[in-house]
């Protein structure tokens, strides 16, 4: 058998082969996965405690120590080892990332059915609320809700997915009122079909895809709102480490000890950018008009 009648054989490639065909979403599969293992490892991976303030781990004169020695990444003002807070820190990330974008899926997976396919007066209330929620800037609206509750990590998971449920809302309307006017989904109500069997057998398979891409480019949104809020003081409150509030009890110190603002700053950075390069890949991949073009 030749080449091409093997290739012709098995048919075309999966979209996990397809995926892992691009260069870009190998490398932010690569630093979600290191960045994953070292949030799981991290007792295993670190010598300090991340609350532990540690007597050698300040100067004679009181300033946090550079990166070297015993502390791969240096000290904080308070001493404490920088490696375990920003180890112990992407727990929380990854936590929050996953519960509030989890959540926003939900919400905005429920409302967006809803309104596509009853659509009437109950889609009409539904995204006339979405369009009223979409109005108001979405750190502003999370920074007030944040300053109602209590600061904790479940708080500020469910202020932000209260928060990014909306931009989810929108897209999966437009693709259940599109499906919804089908004619596969026109046959099944003529043949007695009920909403229930149209919308778990045909519209959500449907969704599918559009959700999956969908949550993993908001968890980037939602790793760095939670930085920002944490970074303003109304996040993940201390002892627990959180890469935002690693910044904002750093901060004035940026020119003294740049290490302490940079490392969990590069940290923030490379978990978004993974997340979205997965995130992009993933929309080609899933996309059906675009296969073929790998």
């Amino acid at each position: 058998m030749t080449d091409a009648a093997a290739a012709e054989t098995r048919g075309p490639a999966g979209p996990l082969a397809r995926l892992l065909r691009r260069r870009l979403a190998v490398l932010g599969l690569a630093l979600i996965v290191a960045v994953v293992a070292g949030a799981i490892l991290a007792p295993w991976l670190v010598r300090f405690r991340p609350d532990e303030q540690l007597f050698d781990g300040l100067t004679m004169e009181g300033a946090p120590l550079p990166p070297g020695g015993a502390f791969v990444l240096g000290t904080d003002l308070l001493g404490r080892d920088l490696w375990s807070r920003i180890l112990y820190g992407a727990r929380t990330s990854l936590v929050i990332g996953l519960v509030a974008n989890g959540l926003s899926l939900l919400i905005g997976t429920l409302v967006g059915v809803t309104a596509g396919y009853f659509r009437g007066w109950i889609g009409g209330v539904l995204m006339r609320f979405t369009d009223l929620m979409m109005a108001f800037p979405a750190l502003l609206l999370a920074i007030c809700l944040a300053a109602i509750f209590e600061p904790s990590l479940w708080i500020v998971a469910l202020v932000i997915a209260l928060v990014n449920w909306v931009q989810t809302a929108r897209v999966i309307y437009t693709e259940t009122t599109s499906l919804s006017e089908r004619e596969f989904i026109a046959a099944e109500r003529a043949v007695g079909a009920g909403h229930g069997r149209i919308l778990f057998r045909h519209i959500l398979p449907h969704l599918l895809p559009t959700i999956i891409v969908w949550g993993t480019l908001g968890i980037s949104t939602t790793v760095l709102l939670e930085a920002t809020l944490s970074f303003l003081g109304i996040g993940v409150q201390p002892p627990t480490p959180s890469w935002g509030n690693i910044i904002f009890e750093n901060q004035t110190y940026f020119q003294a000890a740049p290490w302490l603002v940079f490392f969990p700053g590069a940290a923030i950075l490379m978990l978004a950018l993974a997340f979205n390069l997965v995130g992009d890949a993933l929309r080609d991949v899933l996309d059906p008009t675009q296969r073929g073009r790998d």
